[in-house]
Order: structure tokens, then C-alpha cells, then sequence
């Protein structure tokens, strides 16, 4: 039985429920990670003894789910766009902007299939508007590949944001101080196609480079679902 289906028990003297434990549990993720997550944390939170919490969820793992499906709740767009290029850009552009309000969730994505409703409500966002267009492994394996593309570029930004935030160097203060360095390795030769790369290339922020790199995995996207031409009558 999961956790969503499991009934809760009965209000006691501290009220209780899922809902009040798992905003508990983001606000502590909020602040300090998964890692500042547990089941005494949260009950100390609450005000209750860490025991009554588990009469709501068994172990770590199933408040996890439950955090997940409750910041998945923010991914889904208030109307679907009709166009399934359209509602893939959504939808990632909306999970991105969900892991800069909570970073913990990049941590959790591309993990175990979501069954919370939140997350059900994600899963039919995301193929709906592919529906009819080919067939479904085809719609499953492009579905993969633009959640591969958004997932990967979400967690290296916040990567990035938590080692801005670990030494206290901005993006621009890093590449000051590294660029003494770089410049002397540069200069060996050893390196033509990196060289080339940092002094020809255009340095672009976070949020250009991932709406471009999203861009071209949907182009990839729609070469595979459009049906070839047909042949001309003559050949």
C-alpha cells in the first residue's frame, strides 16, 4: 500500500496530517537541503514527539515522495498548451524554475516514476499532447530524452549555485580567479579546440543556455516525429 493510499489516523492533541508534515519537511529542505530533512527534525518542527509522525509515513523515503509530489504540484502549467512542443518547453522551463525555489528537488528528479497525484498530473501533461502523433514508443523514448536533456541541465546549475554558494565566488569571481591559470595552459598549444572555445565563444548565462539546449533536443525531437514525405508519384 503506498502512502497516498494509507489512511491517516486520528487528530490528537498537536493536530496533525500529511499536509502540515510535508510543508514542514520542505521548509527544512528550503533551508538546509535533503540532508536537513528527517523524521525528528520534522516532528521538532511540528511541536510533536517523531514517533506520532510515523502513524503518516513509515520512513524517510516516503516523505521524500511526498515533498516531491507536493513541489511537482508547481510544474504543472494552469492551462496545457495544445501544441506538444509548446507543452514539453513548459513543462521544462516550469520544472527548472521549481529547483531554483527548492534546489533539493534536483536531487530527486530522474529518479523513480512519481505515482503521487501531483506527479500523475506531471506524467499526463508530458505525453498527452504527444498522443496520436506516432507511436507510443516512439512518444515514451522522445519523452525520455527531453526529461534526460532538462534534468541534467537542472542539476549542473544548482551544482554550480551550491559551489557559488560553499566559496563564496559569484560565476564571474571563479573565472577571475581561475583565469591566470587557464591562460598559462592555454598557452602551451596543448589545447587549440579548448583555446578556441574560450576566446572565440560567447558566454552566455544559465537561463539562455538552457532554453537553447532545449531548443535543439525539441528540434531532434520533432525530426523523429514527423512522418517522411511521400514519395513523388513519378519515381
Amino acid at each position: 500500500m503506498t502512502v497516498w493510499d494509507r489512511p491517516e489516523p486520528p487528530t490528537r492533541p498537536v493536530p496533525l496530517d500529511r499536509e502540515r508534515i510535508v510543508a514542514a519537511a520542505v521548509a527544512l529542505a528550503d533551508e538546509g537541503g535533503l540532508e536537513a530533512v528527517s523524521l525528528r527534525k520534522v516532528a521538532a518542527r511540528l511541536n510533536a514527539g517523531p514517533m506520532r509522525l510515523y502513524g503518516y509515513i513509515s520512513t524517510k523515503e516516503e516523505l521524500f515522495d511526498l515533498m516531491l509530489d507536493e513541489v511537482q504540484g508547481e510544474i504543472v502549467p494552469p492551462e496545457q498548451p495544445g501544441d506538444w512542443r509548446e507543452a514539453l518547453r513548459v513543462l521544462a522551463h516550469r520544472t527548472r524554475q521549481a529547483a531554483l525555489r527548492h534546489e533539493w528537488l534536483a536531487d530527486l528528479l530522474g529518479g523513480r516514476p512519481a505515482l503521487g497525484p501531483n506527479g500523475l498530473d506531471v506524467a499526463e501533461a508530458t505525453l498527452a499532447p504527444l498522443e496520436g502523433l506516432t507511436d507510443i514508443d516512439t512518444v515514451m523514448r522522445a519523452v525520455e530524452t527531453v526529461s534526460a536533456y532538462f534534468t541534467g541541465a537542472i542539476r549542473r546549475e544548482v551544482t554550480n549555485l551550491r559551489a557559488e554558494r560553499a566559496t563564496g565566488l559569484s560565476r564571474e569571481d571563479w573565472q577571475r580567479a581561475s583565469g591566470p591559470h587557464l591562460t598559462r595552459m592555454l598557452a602551451t598549444g596543448r589545447y587549440p579546440a579548448l583555446a578556441k572555445a574560450v576566446h572565440d565563444g560567447t558566454d552566455v548565462d544559465a537561463g539562455t543556455s538552457f532554453a537553447t539546449g532545449l531548443e535543439w533536443v525539441l528540434d531532434s525531437v520533432a525530426a523523429k516525429l514527423t512522418p517522411p514525405p511521400a514519395p513523388d508519384a513519378g519515381e
